[in-house]
């Protein structure tokens, strides 16, 4: 062990004050077993800096739009549902949300809407596109009472133009009026998040769209929380998302909460 400890002091000492060449010649006096060992341990930090040091290339932006949309890599989701509802299913008219991981990871949902009967539908990483393409098998199903949409990064992210994001929420408007046409829509706006900071000029000129298009519309409701996320300065919050710095944690969920309890209040209580 003290053989092993002096090698140790040994190798500190000559990476920092000798060239590779003279700590060859040192290293060469000890046995094999050792001279391996050692060359490693004293490689390992050099190892691991460099890798520390390497810096992930940043996201294309903007991308480029793409060529056409996988609908049916969200069958499996959707076979979950209804296998679900076959077990146990859910009642009808209850508060229906809709959309993409925003949704999908909700998990205090029914906690947060005490009392009002919530349903929580939504799947992967979708696209506004996704819920109006899967709409027969995961909303009209449960009659909703409010259906309350949070979709439309994703498609951002993926490189669709805003006019065409803006175009497919048009769509699922429309596709919900034709066998819904009495419920209410709440259309859930975008918050920035520290991952897609770039995106976030995009994330606001769809807001944007949406909040004056629903303005002219009956039935349709915007709720913006576009500075759910930001601090006083106007700058995202890191200490609201998960480490991936795009998904909320608790906190983002509790804020995200408060700011939509008015209209699920609401929604839950008209005749």
């Amino acid at each position: 062990m003290s053989e092993m400890m002096a090698m140790l002091r040994l190798g500190g000492f000559v990476c920092n004050t000798l060239n590779a060449f003279t700590f060859t010649i040192i290293i060469m006096n000890y046995p094999i077993t050792l001279r391996l060992l050692t060359a490693v341990f004293l490689a390992l930090p050099f190892v691991l800096n460099a890798e520390a040091k390497k810096v992930k290339a940043p996201d294309v932006w903007p991308k480029s739009k793409p060529a056409a949309h996988d609908f049916k890599k969200w069958e499996k989701n959707i076979l979950e549902f209804e296998t679900a509802d076959k077990e146990s299913p859910p009642a009808k008219g209850s508060i229906l949300f809709v959309g993409s991981s925003t949704i999908v990871r909700w998990k205090t949902l029914a906690e947060d809407f005490a009392g009002v009967p919530v349903l929580n539908r939504g799947f992967g990483g979708n696209q506004i596109k996704d819920s109006t393409f899967y709409a027969e098998r995961m909303i009209f199903p449960y009659a909703p009472k409010a259906i309350f949409l949070r979709a439309g990064g994703n498609d951002i992210n993926a490189g669709w133009p805003v006019e065409d994001v803006f175009n497919d929420l048009k769509t699922f408007v429309s596709k919900m009026r034709e066998r819904l046409p009495n419920v209410p829509i709440y259309y859930i706006g975008l918050s920035p998040t520290v991952k897609r900071l770039v995106q976030v000029d995009a994330g606001n000129q769809f807001n944007d769209l949406v909040a004056a298009w629903a303005k002219e519309q009956s039935g349709v409701t915007y709720i913006d929380t576009r500075t759910l996320s930001l601090d006083k300065d106007g700058k995202v919050r890191p200490e609201l998302f998960v480490d991936d710095m795009l998904h909320f944690n608790p906190e983002g969920y509790k804020l995200l909460a408060a700011a939509l309890k008015p209209f699920v209040t609401a929604a839950a209580s008209a005749p």
